[in-house]
C-alpha cells in the first residue's frame, strides 16, 4: 500500500502540473541584458566579500512540466559511445604510459591550448533566453519536490509500523524519500547560484528554508559551491573532490602521503584487493563525504586547509581563506537555520519519548540524500580521461569544460532537475534556470563540439571506475599522447 501511495502521488502531481494552464503555456520574462551579464571574473574570486551569483542549469524541453517529464529521456543527442580519439596504436600508447580512457574515449585529452574559447565568447554563443527566469515555473519545481518529499514522510509515518522487523520497508523508504529529498536539495542549490528567481528575496527565502530543513548551511554552501565553480579542476585553488599528485608537486598540492601508499599496497593484492579498495572508497565517499566535507574540508581546495562550513575561522585565513570579510557573518547566519532544524528534530524525539521517529523518518532519508549529493559532484568532473591542471595553466575554460554530463535516465532527471545530464552548461553559466539548460547544452555542443563532454557509460559503471581508478593525478610531461600541462590519473 505504501508504495501503490507513492506511486498514485507521484502520477497525480505530474498528471496535474501538465494540465495546469499556468505551466502549460509559456510565460514572459525579462530577457537578462547583455551589460548585466556574468563578468569575466566570477564574484566568487573578485574581492572575496560579495555574494556570489551562482546557479543550476538543467531542463527545458518543453513549457510544460507533464511534457518535460515525459519527454526527458532523450532531450539531447549525445555523441556515438564509439566514437573514438585514439588510434588503435595510440590507445596502446596509453596502456604503456598507464593513461586508460572512459566513456568519453580520450576526447578530453585531445583538447588542444588553441581550443579553449574566452568566457564572452562563449556567453556570445548561447541563446539569450536561456537566461530567463520565471518565477511560476520555479516555485512549481520547488513544490514538486518538497510535496514528493513530505508526502512520502507522512505516508512512512501512518502505514509503516516503527517495529524492528519492518526494516526493509523503512530501508525502501529512506531510499524513496532520499531520492526525493534530493530535488530539494537542487532547488535550494539553484537558489544558492542566482537561478531561481529575480527576486532575491524570494530566492534566499527559499534556498536558506530547504538547505536549512537538510542541515546544510545554505550561505556558507553558497560562498564554497561558487568557488568550485570559479577554480573547477584547478589542483590548489579547487573546492571539493580535489585529487592526491603524484611526483611533480608544486606548493599547496596534496601527495596523498600515507592514504596513496594505502591504495598501492591494496591494488599490489590484484583483484581482491581492487575490490576491498573500490567497496571502501565507495563508502566512505557516498556516505561520509558530505559532512567530513562540511566539517573540515575534506577534499578540499588545499591551500585553504582544514575549512569548516559552521565556523568560518576554521582553516587558513588572510587571501586564501574560504570564508573572507563579510562572508563570516553569512556562516553564522547559516548556523542558525541547522541548529534550529537539529533543535526541532531533537524536540520532535522528546516529544514522542523515543529517538527512532527523528531517525527513521528523517535521518535515514537523509544520509541517501547526501549520498547522491557526492555521486554526482564526483562523477560530474571526474574520470580516468578528464584532466586537471596547476595555477600556471588552469584557465576559466578549462574547468568549465573539465565538466561531464551522463545518462541518468528519465525519472532521476526529473527528480533531481537534470543536476547531472546537463552540467555542462551549469558550469558554463551557473545563472541558467535548470529548465533552459537543455537548450543551452544543444547550443554549447553545437558552437564547441571539441570541448562538449558527454559519457554514455552507465553510471553505476562509472562510480566503480571512479571509485578504483580516480584517486592520484601525474603530470605526464613525458607523454607521448597527453598536453603537457595536463595532470592526469595513472593507474
Amino acid at each position: 500500500f505504501f508504495f501503490l501511495s507513492c506511486v498514485v502521488m507521484w502520477r497525480s502531481l505530474v498528471f496535474a502540473l501538465s494540465m495546469s494552464p499556468l505551466l502549460s503555456a509559456p510565460r514572459p520574462a525579462a530577457v537578462r541584458p547583455a551589460s548585466v551579464r556574468p563578468a569575466s571574473v566570477p564574484p566568487a574570486v573578485r574581492g572575496g566579500v560579495q555574494r556570489p551569483a551562482l546557479g543550476l542549469g538543467l531542463n527545458k524541453r518543453s513549457s510544460s512540466l507533464g511534457g518535460s517529464f515525459r519527454r526527458s529521456v532523450a532531450t539531447t543527442s549525445p555523441p556515438s559511445a564509439s566514437e573514438a580519439f585514439f588510434t588503435p596504436e595510440e590507445q596502446n600508447v596509453l596502456k604503456q604510459e598507464h593513461i586508460e580512457l572512459s566513456g568519453l574515449q580520450g576526447k578530453a585529452l585531445r583538447i588542444q591550448e588553441q581550443d579553449w574559447p574566452k568566457m564572452h565568447e562563449v556567453y556570445a554563443n548561447i541563446p539569450k533566453e536561456c537566461w530567463e527566469k520565471d518565477d511560476v515555473k520555479s516555485m512549481a519545481y520547488a513544490v514538486i519536490s518538497t510535496a514528493l518529499t513530505v508526502g512520502t514522510g507522512l505516508l512512512a509515518y501512518l502505514y509503516i509500523p516503527l517495529q524492528a522487523s519492518y526494516w526493509p520497508a523503512w530501508l525502501a523508504y529512506a531510499i524513496v524519500n532520499g531520492t526525493f529529498a534530493t530535488g530539494c536539495w537542487v532547488i535550494a542549490h539553484e537558489c544558492g547560484h542566482n537561478a531561481f528567481s529575480n527576486n532575491k528575496t524570494l530566492q534566499d527565502t527559499v534556498g536558506y528554508v530547504l538547505h536549512s530543513a537538510l542541515l546544510v548551511p545554505y550561505f556558507s554552501w553558497q560562498r564554497s559551491h561558487a568557488v568550485h565553480h570559479a577554480r573547477t579542476n584547478h589542483l590548489s585553488l579547487g573546492e571539493t573532490h580535489v585529487p592526491y599528485v603524484r611526483g611533480d608537486n608544486p606548493e599547496h598540492i596534496n601527495k596523498g602521503g600515507a592514504k596513496l601508499k594505502v591504495r598501492d599496497f591494496m591494488m599490489s593484492l590484484g583483484p581482491i584487493g581492487n575490490i576491498f579498495y573500490g567497496v571502501a572508497r565507495c563508502v566512505t565517499h557516498l556516505v561520509f563525504g558530505w559532512p567530513a566535507y562540511l566539517l573540515w574540508g575534506a577534499t578540499g581546495g588545499p591551500v585553504r586547509g582544514k575549512t569548516n562550513h559552521f565556523n568560518p575561522w576554521a582553516g587558513v585565513q588572510e587571501k586564501d581563506a574560504l570564508f573572507p570579510g563579510k562572508w563570516k557573518k553569512m556562516v553564522l547566519f547559516s548556523d542558525i537555520g541547522c541548529v534550529a532544524t537539529f533543535a526541532a528534530l531533537v524536540a520532535w524525539g522528546l516529544s514522542v519519548g523515543s529517538v527512532w521517529p527523528p531517525l527513521a523518518l528523517y535521518a535515514a532519508p537523509l544520509v541517501f540524500t547526501n549520498c547522491w549529493l557526492v555521486l554526482y559532484t564526483w562523477l560530474q568532473h571526474t574520470d580516468v580521461d578528464i584532466p586537471h591542471y596547476a595555477k600556471d595553466t588552469w584557465v576559466w575554460a578549462k574547468g568549465a569544460f573539465s565538466t561531464v554530463d551522463r545518462p541518468y535516465g528519465a525519472i532521476l532527471d526529473f527528480l533531481h532537475h537534470r543536476i547531472g545530464s546537463t552540467h555542462v552548461a551549469h558550469h558554463v553559466s551557473h545563472e541558467i534556470p535548470h529548465y533552459n539548460a537543455v537548450k543551452a547544452t544543444e547550443a554549447l555542443k553545437e558552437t564547441y563540439p571539441k570541448l562538449y563532454l558527454y559519457d554514455p557509460t552507465n553510471i553505476w559503471v562509472a562510480l566503480w571506475r571512479v571509485c578504483t581508478k580516480c584517486t592520484a593525478v601525474e603530470r605526464r610531461t613525458d607523454s607521448k599522447m597527453v598536453e603537457k600541462d595536463m595532470y592526469v590519473f595513472v593507474n
